[in-house]
């Protein structure tokens, strides 16, 4: 009993996230030196561009704490729901994150106490649509198809958001955190400060301790999810082809909708990539409901971003992520379908 105990002990105080980083780089070194080093540049290129949203979240979520602020940011969030969940699904539709990119911001909503309803509409909307994405879109498959896809960002995120908000005290969405924080943070778990906050935190030797350790702990978790995530985006790159992308895909009804949501959803392309090759896909007959089916789903969930979500949400939080997501992309096919 006591060698049970002990070795459970040791598997719970493995880090999943590092241990599968380097199994994935142990593996590529032995396999394949070249592919390896590729891998490492990708991960490496693309943490470089997600840096400065991750400074950004952990600088925000650390001075919340060391300065007492959090307590006011989360009352602000309380009252008109609806309308957080509507402005939340505007506003993850217009703004500038790919998939991964928005995990830091939604580490730091949940942190702070954010309702999950407008996380989830924000999450949901986020990945789909940016200004450069946009015109990337609108210059290849037309401001019609763009101007859809924007109009279904903010759809899904109404949608995933209004359900969760009417199903808030099921057992789907209570305590939503994969591993509860004592005192509401992602990662932190000092009491917060009480009483009126204290903006020069820097001032407190206590305060700024809470900082420094808030700041460390989030910055680590964010950070060695988000390098496995592009990780193995790098190895979905290389090793499955397009080409068995588009013979899958080609077809028309609504079966090809749905299945192109299915398939779409893990796959490893992003908003930008996705717009020429969907643009081949059309070309070579497939639907303009499927195709439409295929892009959403695979923002909103592709194996990347679906890690990091993973990791900040219990399972059946996630299960309704993906399900919304498949569910939106669908119903975003069939209406695109009936009036393209």
């Amino acid at each position: 009993m006591t060698v049970k105990i002990n070795v459970q002990i040791k598997y719970q105080n493995i880090d999943k996230a590092f241990c599968a980083l380097l199994l994935i780089f142990l593996f590529l070194f032995i396999w394949d030196i070249n592919e390896a080093t590729n891998t490492l540049k990708f991960m490496i290129s693309a943490l470089g561009g997600t840096a400065p949203f991750i400074l950004f979240a952990v600088l925000a979520v650390a001075y919340l704490k060391a300065s007492g602020a959090e307590t006011l940011l989360a009352t602000a969030f309380k009252g008109a729901q609806v309308r957080m969940i509507f402005l939340a699904a505007l506003l993850g539709g217009l703004s500038p994150f790919c998939s991964c990119e928005v995990i830091p911001f939604i580490a730091a909503l949940l942190a702070i106490g954010v309702p999950l309803s407008a996380v989830m509409a924000f999450w949901l909307s986020s990945p789909l649509m940016d200004p450069a994405m946009f015109l990337i879109t609108s210059g290849t498959l037309g401001w019609d198809f763009a101007l859809a896809k924007t109009m279904s960002a903010i759809g899904i995120g109404l949608l995933g958001g209004i359900i969760t908000m009417t199903f808030y005290n099921s057992i789907i969405f209570t305590d939503p955190l994969r591993e509860k924080p004592q005192f509401g943070g992602c990662c932190g778990v000092n009491e917060p400060f009480q009483g009126k906050p204290i903006w020069a935190f820097w001032k407190s030797g206590e305060r700024l301790d809470v900082f420094k350790s808030i700041g460390l702990e989030n910055a680590v978790f964010l950070l060695k999810w988000l390098a496995l995530a592009y990780a193995i985006e790098a190895l979905m790159l290389r090793y499955i082809p397009a080409e068995w992308i588009i013979s899958t895909l080609g077809g028309e009804g609504l079966g090809t909708i749905f299945t192109s949501a299915i398939l779409g959803a893990p796959a490893y392309l992003n908003g930008y990539a996705a717009v020429p090759l969907i643009d081949a896909l059309l070309n070579q007959g497939m639907s303009a409901g499927a195709a439409m089916s295929f892009m959403i789903a695979g923002g909103v969930s592709s194996i990347p971003a679906a890690i990091a979500v993973w990791a900040l949400v219990k399972l059946r939080v996630f299960a309704a992520y993906i399900i919304f997501g498949v569910f939106g992309a669908t119903l975003s096919g069939i209406v695109w379908q009936l009036v393209s």
